[in-house]
């Protein structure tokens, strides 16, 4: 058994005071000047609550809802005056053109005489009806007082016979009167069912536009002659209604209905036109899988048929917690977000709404304000400990 002798302890007594005060601040040093290593840094966002859209955005070409072509009704009248041109807005019943009715003022003289002397004939006959009654009163009075004295024997047969057959005549005459007098009234009505005819041209030789709108093109020139089959003179935008027709792909044809709201783009333009969904095809292309929608906008001048335009179609908006769509994991039916609380990661399943692409509603699981990893699922696990620092959500979304 070793055993430290008194002296030995002495020594070593002095050696550990001499030494102490040295050792002391050298054990102490890196304690003074060492600092506990910071979590690594991560980008977070806010969740925010505000107002959120989903649209779809289509391309199409303008075209007019509905035209309306205005062609000439008479054949063989020659355009006398053009008084409407491409891009003209028309009322109702404004004239557009009118041809010449020289002939026509020629068969409505004409026509005149002819009812002139159908008249003529139906009093004529009148005349003849009073004749042929009056005979008719005298031969049936000779006929009546020639009876009984023939029954006496005063007068003989032949004298009753002439009695009868001149009553016969008589009343044949009256019937003849009759007749000819539905004849020339007959003749009387075709001349003037040939007058509103000759007349009904004649406004015809008047071309008016049968509704208001916008003139989209002019086929008629001066001086050709008009032809109810030679095609339209004019054609027109009814209402001056100028619409967009868009095609979209099936897989977003069923989000869309009718008066969705939509913001139209034109080329040249700053401001767009607002407009809405007026008809969703109800078919839907075999070759190219595309339906097409037809998105009603307001008059302006700045529509012109055929024009390509572009369309944003609102097909949801609702207001909640958003968040960028890079904060949000989705893994089959379920998706997650990465809430930093007291600087740890907390995964949390959250329910989603709608989603634009860019942005995404937060239905359930996460509150106004708390703050997501802006890139979740790449870098940090839950239970980690991080530094979050904050970015803007246009950085977000760049």
């Amino acid at each position: 058994m070793f055993v430290r002798h008194p002296v030995h302890l002495l020594v070593l007594a002095a050696l550990l005071l001499a030494a102490g005060p040295a050792a002391a601040q050298e054990g102490n040093a890196p304690a003074a000047t060492a600092t506990a290593p910071q979590p690594p840094s991560v980008s977070v966002v806010k969740a925010t609550a505000r107002e959120i859209v989903a649209t779809v955005v289509v391309t199409g070409t303008l075209v007019p809802r509905e035209t309306v072509v205005v062609g000439a009704e008479v054949d063989g009248l020659r355009i006398d005056a053009l008084l409407a041109d491409e891009g003209d807005t028309v009322a109702a019943g404004a004239v557009l053109a009118r041809l010449e009715t020289d002939m026509i003022e020629t068969d409505l003289a004409r026509n005149d005489s002819q009812v002139a002397r159908a008249e003529a004939a139906v009093a004529q006959a009148k005349s003849q009806i009073a004749e042929a009654e009056s005979a008719k009163v005298e031969a049936d009075a000779a006929l009546a007082r020639t009876r009984p004295l023939a029954e006496k024997g005063i007068v003989g047969r032949d004298v009753l016979d002439q009695r009868i057959s001149a009553a016969a005549a008589t009343a044949s005459r009256l019937a003849s009167a009759v007749q000819g007098v539905s004849v020339a009234e007959a003749d009387k009505a075709m001349a003037l069912a040939e007058r509103q005819q000759l007349e009904l041209k004649k406004s015809k030789a008047v071309i008016t536009a049968p509704t208001a709108g916008l003139v989209l093109s002019r086929a008629a020139r001066l001086g050709a002659i008009a032809s109810a089959a030679g095609g339209g003179l004019f054609e027109i935008a009814r209402e001056s209604l100028i619409e967009l027709d868009a095609e979209v792909t099936e897989s977003v044809l069923n989000s869309l209905a009718k008066g969705q709201k939509v913001t139209v783009t034109l080329p040249g333009t700053r401001d767009p036109i607002e407009g809405t969904v007026r008809l969703v095809s109800p078919v839907v292309d075999e070759t190219t899988r595309l339906g097409r929608v037809r998105i009603a906008l307001p008059p302006s001048d700045l529509l012109r048929s055929g024009s390509f335009a572009r369309g944003a179609i609102e097909i949801a908006r609702s207001r909640g917690i958003v968040l960028p769509n890079t904060a949000v994991v989705t893994d089959g039916d379920e998706s997650v977000v990465q809430v930093v609380k007291d600087g740890t990661i907390e995964s949390r399943p959250v329910t989603i709404g709608i989603n634009t692409g860019s942005e995404v509603e937060i239905v359930e699981g996460v509150s106004e304000g708390e703050a997501v990893v802006a890139l979740a699922g790449t870098f940090v696990r839950d239970g980690d400990r991080v530094t979050p620092t904050e970015l803007q959500s246009a950085e977000v979304q760049g």
